[in-house]
């Protein structure tokens, strides 16, 4: 049925989301996809930041982006000082080198608390989409489109899988404050 396959594609979308943002999150090691997605100012457009430069991570705790375009550098610079990752970045001539430093015990409690709120924000998405799907189902039936038995049948299905979904965001979130409290 279209109203489950929309809802089951939408979760999927909304668990991407999280796993996107949660990748951002700094802990205590490189990863290009800390600032891939960070958006620069680049001759008037918001650029992401894989859009204008090579990132790569040359030593466990050390990113380097060389853009391509080296006029680019100081917007590069001016937006990861600016963000809320909170890190130094050096510019070597045509290249920016961040070195990430070890995390707090304070930053990954802080952390963790983002983990959370990013979750339960992705838990309240997931309930919208369950609440238009049973409205989808409840019209259907209205409209004499489906049976009560049908209804029924199909509302314990829309549940389930949104209780798989909000399962598959625990276990995403689970892993990540994991990472996060590994020294």
């Amino acid at each position: 049925m279209d109203t489950l396959e929309n809802l089951k594609n939408n979760l999927k979308k909304i668990t991407e989301t999280l796993k996107t943002e949660l990748s951002a999150l700094r802990v205590g090691r490189a990863s290009p996809s800390l600032v891939e997605n960070m958006t620069i100012d680049y001759y008037g457009n918001k650029t992401p930041l894989k859009h204008l430069a090579s990132i790569s991570v040359s030593e466990p705790r050390m990113l380097i982006i060389e853009p391509w375009d080296k006029n680019a550098i100081s917007a590069i610079e001016k937006a990861i000082l600016t963000s809320d990752l909170g890190l130094s970045p050096i510019v070597d001539k045509n290249l920016i080198k961040i070195i990430i430093p070890q995390l707090t015990e304070e930053r990954r409690n802080s952390l963790i608390k983002v983990i959370n709120t990013k979750l339960e924000e992705a838990k309240i998405q997931n309930r919208s989409k369950r609440d238009e799907a049973m409205k989808e189902i409840n019209d259907l039936f209205a409209l004499k489109k489906i049976a009560e038995d049908e209804k029924f049948k199909l509302k314990e299905k829309t549940q389930s899988i949104v209780d798989e979904a909000n399962k598959n965001l625990e276990i995403t979130t689970e892993l990540k404050e994991k990472e996060i409290k590994e020294k």
